[in-house]
């Protein structure tokens, strides 16, 4: 008989998870202490003061929300269009073999030249910027969910086409929740690769954001600065991470767990 939940904070991986932080911020709190330069390696505490500056100003949350708007929209535009080419792929041969050349050549064009190339072909503006980030996204999705798409079960097709299911119905019903491991382990790799190439965006081409405040930082060579805008963001991340994108994930690989 199965025991009680556990409760979050008996959740495993928790503790040593924590431990794991306050021993980064020891390395850290001894590595200023003996470097001894607060503006080239300022202390824990000082970033920590410039966070609630920001925060009380309400420069943080303006910024930071201006981010992370430009990841969500990115987010979902790479993850709709990488699944459905990832689908297409991995259930056509034909599809996956004219369109396969074109995706090798996309996962090896860096990411700045295609952010450079997006703001010079549309402008700067959100769209560009939107779509440079996505566009370094997609070719990942997509190879992640073709892969998981060519581990489909063929015996769960052919019940399918047994019981002339119709297209829509197999794909709510057959493809996507075994499909459903692959999307959440690609979201989850994708969100953090996402904000990153997106402050890259805003160090180019953008008037807002985390990105933009850290090219102003670096002008004057603030590290102080770098170090509060880039750590209040990973907070963020962090959060959605964890409260978002491990709980769906974890919920995706349930079947695997009930089929053991």
């Amino acid at each position: 008989m199965a025991g009680p939940p556990r409760s979050p904070a008996l959740r495993p991986g928790l503790v040593p998870g924590v431990l794991s932080i306050l021993a980064m911020l020891l390395v850290w709190t001894l590595a200023s202490q003996l470097t001894d330069r607060p503006q080239t390696l300022p202390a824990p505490w000082d970033v920590a003061a410039r966070i609630g500056r920001l925060a009380a100003t309400g420069e943080l949350w303006f910024n930071a929300g201006m981010t992370l708007f430009r990841v969500v929209a990115s987010f979902a535009l790479a993850m709709a269009a990488g699944m459905a080419l990832g689908l297409w792929m991995g259930r056509s041969r034909g599809a996956d073999q004219w369109l396969n050349p074109g995706l090798i050549i996309l996962l090896n064009v860096p990411a700045l030249v295609v952010i450079v190339l997006c703001y010079i072909w549309i402008g700067l503006n959100e769209t560009a910027a939107i779509l440079a980030v996505a566009l370094n996204k997609i070719p990942v999705v997509t190879v992640m969910i073709r892969e998981g798409t060519r581990a489909l079960r063929p015996d769960l097709d052919d019940m399918a086409r047994a019981f002339r299911m119709r297209p829509w119905a197999r794909l709510r019903h057959v493809v996507l929740p075994q499909l459903a491991p692959h999307v959440a382990a690609s979201a989850r790799a994708g969100i953090s690769l996402i904000w990153k190439i997106v402050l890259v965006v805003e160090f180019l081409g953008r008037s807002n954001g985390v990105g933009f405040k850290i090219h102003l930082l670096f002008s004057s060579f603030d590290v102080t600065g770098v170090l509060a805008w880039a750590l209040a963001f990973v907070a963020v991340m962090l959060a959605i991470d964890l409260l978002l994108l491990r709980p769906w994930e974890s919920r995706a690989n349930r079947w695997r767990q009930d089929a053991a």
